[in-house]
């Protein structure tokens, strides 16, 4: 079992980390904790200084650099000759480029999602197919069958969403076979953990998250406020929503269209995600409305765990994230939209000022002889804070994704190309869960049918409670 205070692994070489925004400035003291590594040996690339001060108080190297297409490789190449550990924890910089100069470099290489260069989520010039994230998981699937499965381990989108709810999935589909009576065995790859979820009748699965961290610093007008990077949440908010397209469902949504080549396991709204609400339930909150934010998982889950015959796909199921983010993001993305999804012009990461509340992050994995079950993390504010410095709820649930996704890397150093699916769940759970405050197992009666047309008659599909359809706000 991890725990708080022990070495998980020692390295030697050089780790250079890319981005220190909330991130980053929560993870560094993990690595130093639990990782044997002289802080000499680490260097921080930021293209601001508003964060120095932790560097130099953990004792590592800090670089003010922006990088770009044309210096990225005169900025890191010197730092990584010898090999070394990638760890990209920035916005704006392609994780395709960085892996591949991770790569030429013999150097480990980890991410929490797939990043393209500035513009890549937004240019309209792009098709929505071309600027989501099915179009980004394709161009690094496109490398790793270039490359092959060997070489220096780079694991892809391991943070906490996408990277550590991959994992409770995994937990959640034993732990209802096991409740069940489901007889099939524990599966030893991805073909094996496919076949159970069909075994198991699950139609489909929500990244169900709750944050309900509230701030003594009210939020200002003109002002967006996130409990995590503003900047990658608008910028994910404002691509296309995007959700694995299960097999039981009955027909597209208003809107949706498949993507015209790649994998197949995912569709895509012409709207954006922040301003697309779907229908889902946590322990903590019950009901609630979330945002249909595009997310990684939402598509390498659906893949992971699609059944073929021959070619044909005969099982898969929905996956998508359901997303209510802590209130004055919600205030946030309002005010957003309202100004015809322009940011507003100043940004504000909550931390210090958050006085309560907790982060409620888990997945629902519905459609089964128990109809549902929540599988996830509730950590306080306060028990992120106790347990590491420079943390808030939110973060340190990525940080700890992080932390145990770089000692798999050291365990596995020549896997090449990796996704979080494709990763040991139990070896995962087993290093981050110390930092995970509970950890909740939860059966439920809820559906997205619960409680609706009281008021007002409603479009509903009855005979199939968990159709897209009915999880969908229209």
């Amino acid at each position: 079992m991890g725990d708080v205070w022990i070495r998980y692994a020692t390295f030697g070489g050089p780790i250079v980390m890319v981005g220190f925004g909330s991130i980053g400035q929560g993870t560094l003291p993990l690595i130093l904790r639990h990782i044997d590594v002289p802080p000499s040996s680490i260097t921080v690339i930021c293209p601001d200084e508003s964060a120095r001060h932790i560097a130099d108080e953990c004792g590592v190297r800090f670089v003010v650099q922006a990088l770009d297409p044309d210096n990225v490789r005169a900025v890191l190449e010197p730092l990584l000759r010898d090999g070394g550990f990638l760890v990209n924890l920035s916005v704006d910089v392609s994780s395709k480029a960085l892996m591949t100069l991770a790569r030429d470099c013999g150097a480990l290489y980890l991410d929490t999602c797939i990043e393209p260069w500035p513009g890549g989520y937004t240019d309209p010039s792009l098709s929505p197919s071309e600027r989501s994230n099915y179009g980004l998981r394709e161009g690094v699937l496109a490398l790793r069958r270039a490359w092959g499965k060997d070489g220096p381990t780079a694991l892809v989108a391991h943070g906490a969403n996408p990277g550590l709810v991959s994992h409770f999935v995994k937990q959640a589909l034993l732990t209802i076979a096991r409740d069940t009576g489901d007889a099939t065995p524990p599966p030893t790859d991805r073909k094996g953990w496919a076949r159970l979820a069909w075994s198991l009748g699950i139609k489909g699965i929500h990244i169900a998250e709750r944050d309900t961290q509230i701030s003594h610093v009210p939020k200002r007008r003109g002002e967006f406020v996130n409990t995590w990077s503003v900047d990658g949440f608008v910028g994910e908010g404002l691509q296309p929503a995007e959700l694995g397209w299960g097999t039981h469902e009955k027909t597209l949504p208003p809107e949706g269209a498949p993507h015209p080549c790649g994998c197949g396991a995912a569709i895509y709204l012409n709207r954006p995600g922040a301003g697309t609400r779907v229908r889902s339930w946590t322990p903590g909150e019950g009901a609630y409305q979330g945002f249909l934010i595009t997310h990684n998982e939402s598509i390498s889950i659906a893949d992971f765990l699609t059944v073929r015959d021959e070619g044909a796909v005969v099982y898969r199921p929905t996956v998508h994230y359901a997303y209510h983010p802590c209130d004055d993001a919600v205030l946030s993305l309002h005010e957003m939209a309202g100004r015809n999804w322009r940011a507003q012009p100043e940004f504000r990461l909550m931390n210090d000022e958050i006085v309560e509340g907790m982060d409620e992050l888990g997945v629902l994995v519905f459609g089964h002889a128990r109809n549902a079950f929540w599988y996830g993390s509730q950590l306080t504010i306060a028990q992120a804070r106790a347990l590491a410095p420079y943390q808030n709820a939110t973060g340190l649930q990525v940080s700890a994704a992080v932390l145990a996704g770089m000692v798999w890397c050291l365990e596995n150093p020549a896997a090449g190309i990796v996704e979080a699916d494709e990763v040991d769940h139990c070896r995962i759970l087993d290093l981050a869960q110390p930092y995970l405050g509970t950890m909740v197992g939860a059966y439920t009666d809820w559906t997205p049918l619960t409680d609706r047309g009281g008021l007002f008659p409603e479009p509903v599909d009855e005979s199939d409670p968990w159709q897209f359809s009915n999880v969908l706000v229209h």
